[in-house]
Protein backbone atom coordinates (compact mmCIF):
# COMPACT_ATOMS: atom_id res chain seq x y z
CA UNK A 1 0.00 0.00 0.00
CA UNK A 2 2.82 2.38 0.89
CA UNK A 3 4.54 1.70 -2.43
CA UNK A 4 1.31 2.52 -4.26
CA UNK A 5 0.94 5.79 -2.34
CA UNK A 6 4.58 6.66 -3.13
CA UNK A 7 3.97 6.03 -6.83
CA UNK A 8 0.74 8.03 -6.90
CA UNK A 9 2.25 10.95 -5.00
CA UNK A 10 5.33 10.90 -7.24
CA UNK A 11 3.10 10.89 -10.32
CA UNK A 12 1.03 13.80 -8.99
CA UNK A 13 4.09 15.93 -8.20
CA UNK A 14 5.67 14.93 -11.52
CA UNK A 15 2.49 15.87 -13.36
CA UNK A 16 2.45 19.34 -11.83
CA UNK A 17 6.14 19.87 -12.60
CA UNK A 18 5.54 18.48 -16.10
CA UNK A 19 2.83 21.07 -16.76
CA UNK A 20 5.18 23.87 -15.72
CA UNK A 21 8.61 22.73 -16.92
CA UNK A 22 7.95 20.10 -19.58
CA UNK A 23 7.61 16.35 -19.95
CA UNK A 24 11.23 15.39 -19.16
CA UNK A 25 11.35 17.45 -15.97
CA UNK A 26 8.00 15.98 -14.90
CA UNK A 27 9.13 12.39 -15.46
CA UNK A 28 12.41 12.95 -13.61
CA UNK A 29 10.59 14.61 -10.70
CA UNK A 30 8.03 11.80 -10.53
CA UNK A 31 10.79 9.19 -10.46
CA UNK A 32 12.84 10.97 -7.81
CA UNK A 33 9.86 11.65 -5.51
CA UNK A 34 8.55 8.09 -5.82
CA UNK A 35 12.02 6.64 -5.22
CA UNK A 36 12.66 8.80 -2.13
CA UNK A 37 9.27 8.00 -0.63
CA UNK A 38 9.78 4.30 -1.39
CA UNK A 39 13.18 4.25 0.34
CA UNK A 40 11.74 6.12 3.34
CA UNK A 41 8.87 3.63 3.60
CA UNK A 42 11.23 0.68 3.30
CA UNK A 43 13.54 2.06 6.00
CA UNK A 44 10.72 2.75 8.46
CA UNK A 45 9.24 -0.73 7.92
CA UNK A 46 12.66 -2.23 8.59
CA UNK A 47 13.23 -0.35 11.89
CA UNK A 48 13.95 -2.62 14.84
CA UNK A 49 14.78 -1.69 18.43
CA UNK A 50 16.06 -4.06 21.10
CA UNK A 51 17.82 -4.01 24.43
CA UNK A 52 21.25 -5.64 24.62
CA UNK A 53 22.34 -5.67 28.26
CA UNK A 54 22.02 -2.01 29.25
CA UNK A 55 22.35 -0.69 25.69
CA UNK A 56 19.42 0.19 23.42
CA UNK A 57 20.12 -0.72 19.81
CA UNK A 58 18.11 0.74 16.91
CA UNK A 59 18.55 -0.51 13.36
CA UNK A 60 17.03 1.01 10.24
CA UNK A 61 19.51 1.50 7.44
CA UNK A 62 22.42 1.76 9.89
CA UNK A 63 22.73 0.85 13.55
CA UNK A 64 22.58 3.32 16.42
CA UNK A 65 23.24 2.51 20.07
CA UNK A 66 22.69 4.38 23.33
CA UNK A 67 24.11 3.11 26.61
CA UNK A 68 21.47 3.60 29.31
CA UNK A 69 24.09 3.73 32.05
CA UNK A 70 25.81 6.70 30.39
CA UNK A 71 22.74 8.43 28.93
CA UNK A 72 22.77 12.16 29.53
CA UNK A 73 19.12 12.65 28.45
CA UNK A 74 16.19 10.49 29.54
CA UNK A 75 12.75 11.97 28.88
CA UNK A 76 9.18 10.95 28.16
CA UNK A 77 7.82 11.95 24.77
CA UNK A 78 4.11 11.90 23.92
CA UNK A 79 2.99 12.03 20.30
CA UNK A 80 -0.62 12.53 19.27
CA UNK A 81 -1.49 11.52 15.71
CA UNK A 82 -5.10 11.02 14.59
CA UNK A 83 -6.37 10.15 18.06
CA UNK A 84 -3.58 7.69 18.80
CA UNK A 85 -1.26 8.70 21.61
CA UNK A 86 2.16 7.13 21.80
CA UNK A 87 4.24 7.48 24.93
CA UNK A 88 7.91 6.83 24.41
CA UNK A 89 11.15 6.94 26.30
CA UNK A 90 13.59 9.30 24.60
CA UNK A 91 17.14 8.41 25.60
CA UNK A 92 20.21 10.22 24.39
CA UNK A 93 23.94 9.98 24.76
CA UNK A 94 25.98 12.85 23.35
CA UNK A 95 24.42 13.56 19.94
CA UNK A 96 22.69 10.19 19.48
CA UNK A 97 19.14 9.62 20.63
CA UNK A 98 16.59 6.83 20.34
CA UNK A 99 12.84 7.01 20.94
CA UNK A 100 11.58 3.73 22.36
CA UNK A 101 7.77 3.43 22.23
CA UNK A 102 6.44 2.14 25.54
CA UNK A 103 2.71 2.21 24.76
CA UNK A 104 0.18 3.31 22.14
CA UNK A 105 -3.31 4.30 23.33
CA UNK A 106 -6.51 5.03 21.49
CA UNK A 107 -9.65 5.82 23.46
CA UNK A 108 -9.68 3.73 26.63
CA UNK A 109 -7.45 0.91 25.39
CA UNK A 110 -4.24 0.35 23.57
CA UNK A 111 -1.10 -1.70 23.17
CA UNK A 112 1.84 -1.69 25.58
CA UNK A 113 5.36 -3.06 25.56
CA UNK A 114 5.49 -6.60 26.99
CA UNK A 115 6.15 -7.27 30.64
CA UNK A 116 9.56 -8.87 30.10
CA UNK A 117 10.76 -5.97 27.97
CA UNK A 118 9.47 -3.44 30.53
CA UNK A 119 11.21 -5.30 33.37
CA UNK A 120 14.52 -5.51 31.49
CA UNK A 121 14.28 -1.81 30.63
CA UNK A 122 13.49 -0.89 34.25
CA UNK A 123 16.49 -2.93 35.44
CA UNK A 124 18.77 -1.24 32.89
CA UNK A 125 17.55 2.24 33.89
CA UNK A 126 18.32 1.67 37.59
CA UNK A 127 22.05 1.65 36.89
CA UNK A 128 21.99 4.93 34.96
CA UNK A 129 24.36 7.75 35.89
CA UNK A 130 21.46 10.10 35.16
CA UNK A 131 19.17 10.52 38.19
CA UNK A 132 16.13 10.48 35.89
CA UNK A 133 16.88 6.83 35.20
CA UNK A 134 15.71 5.86 38.68
CA UNK A 135 12.49 7.85 38.27
CA UNK A 136 11.68 6.18 34.95
CA UNK A 137 12.58 2.78 36.37
CA UNK A 138 10.06 3.36 39.17
CA UNK A 139 7.47 4.42 36.58
CA UNK A 140 7.95 1.19 34.64
CA UNK A 141 7.77 -0.89 37.83
CA UNK A 142 4.49 0.87 38.73
CA UNK A 143 3.22 0.04 35.23
CA UNK A 144 4.15 -3.61 35.77
CA UNK A 145 2.39 -3.64 39.15
CA UNK A 146 -0.76 -2.20 37.59
CA UNK A 147 -0.65 -4.84 34.88
CA UNK A 148 -0.14 -7.60 37.47
CA UNK A 149 -3.23 -6.35 39.35
CA UNK A 150 -5.18 -6.49 36.09
CA UNK A 151 -5.90 -2.76 36.16
CA UNK A 152 -7.76 -1.31 33.19
CA UNK A 153 -5.81 0.98 30.85
CA UNK A 154 -7.06 4.25 32.47
CA UNK A 155 -5.66 3.05 35.81
CA UNK A 156 -2.16 2.40 34.47
CA UNK A 157 0.59 5.01 34.93
CA UNK A 158 1.64 5.24 31.27
CA UNK A 159 -1.95 5.81 30.17
CA UNK A 160 -2.40 8.48 32.84
CA UNK A 161 0.74 10.30 31.72
CA UNK A 162 -0.29 10.08 28.07
CA UNK A 163 -3.73 11.46 28.83
CA UNK A 164 -2.53 14.50 30.81
CA UNK A 165 -0.43 15.79 27.92
CA UNK A 166 -2.23 18.64 26.12
CA UNK A 167 -3.86 17.80 22.81
CA UNK A 168 -3.10 19.57 19.57
CA UNK A 169 0.66 19.07 19.53
CA UNK A 170 2.22 16.41 17.35
CA UNK A 171 5.08 15.64 19.78
CA UNK A 172 5.81 17.01 23.21
CA UNK A 173 8.23 16.25 25.98
CA UNK A 174 6.82 15.88 29.45
CA UNK A 175 8.58 18.06 32.01
CA UNK A 176 10.96 15.99 34.16
CA UNK A 177 9.83 17.57 37.43
CA UNK A 178 6.17 16.84 36.61
CA UNK A 179 7.02 13.21 35.85
CA UNK A 180 8.99 12.97 39.09
CA UNK A 181 6.03 14.35 41.10
CA UNK A 182 3.68 11.93 39.31
CA UNK A 183 5.92 8.92 40.06
CA UNK A 184 6.32 10.01 43.70
CA UNK A 185 2.53 10.06 44.06
CA UNK A 186 2.03 6.55 42.66
CA UNK A 187 2.51 4.64 45.91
Amino acid sequence: MSALVALLFGAAVGGIVGLIAGRTAGLVTAGVVALLLGVLTWASARRRIWLRGHTIVARTIGTKTVDLHRADRIELLVTDVRGMRTIGLLVGERRRSINLSLAVYSGTGGRELGILALRRLANALVGSDNTAGLVFSELLVAQLRAEARGAAAPDRPLFQLASVAPQGKLAQRLKPDAVTRFVAGLR
